[in-house]
């Protein structure tokens, strides 16, 4: 049952909130990659994972953490997208980290072209007043991709081995 209302509830809660601070300011804050990171120890433990798939599931972090902070480094994605990345894809491991990483870049492609668009338009006065808004049709501005790092992975959330385990717990 907890392992159940991690996968279901927590993880995906958490990736909503991590959305919606970086549409909001282009900032994701540490409190909630480290509650990502508390949220699978507790997994690890309510599911009962070996200490190989536990050892797998933190080098797969590891990598994308390497990964996500060259990506930050080159200018391609900011700091907090890059922890996020990595905290999504401890959560997933290996068995997903393809497929996760595959439909996030889709969905940031889609998400990148979308603000371009919305760039374009000019913005209703009664939305000049709010400062979030403001940020995000800026063409200056970067694009929130937290946003699709939370789409790609609810978009394969039900095919992951961490769902398969904790639905048969």
């Amino acid at each position: 049952m907890t392992a159940e209302l991690l996968v279901l509830v927590v993880l995906p809660a958490l990736l909503a909130l991590a959305a919606g601070w970086d549409i909001a300011s282009f900032k994701i804050p540490n409190v909630l990659q480290l509650a990502l990171i508390a949220a699978f120890a507790v997994f690890v433990v309510a599911a009962g994972l070996a200490p190989a798939a536990i050892g797998a599931h933190l080098l797969a972090g590891f990598i994308a953490l390497i990964v996500g902070f060259t990506l930050f480094a080159l200018g391609y994605i900011g700091g907090g997208d890059a922890k996020l990345f990595a905290c999504v894809v401890l959560w997933l491991g290996f068995a997903n980290l393809l497929d996760y990483a595959v439909v996030a870049s889709l969905m940031g492609g889609a998400l990148t072209l979308l603000m371009i668009g919305m760039r374009r338009l000019p913005l209703p006065a009664t939305l000049m007043k709010q400062a979030w808004i403001l940020r995000l049709h800026d063409a200056k501005g970067g694009i929130p991709y937290g946003v699709a790092l939370a789409a790609g992975a609810f978009a394969i959330l039900p095919q992951t081995e961490i769902f398969r385990i904790a639905s048969t717990l």
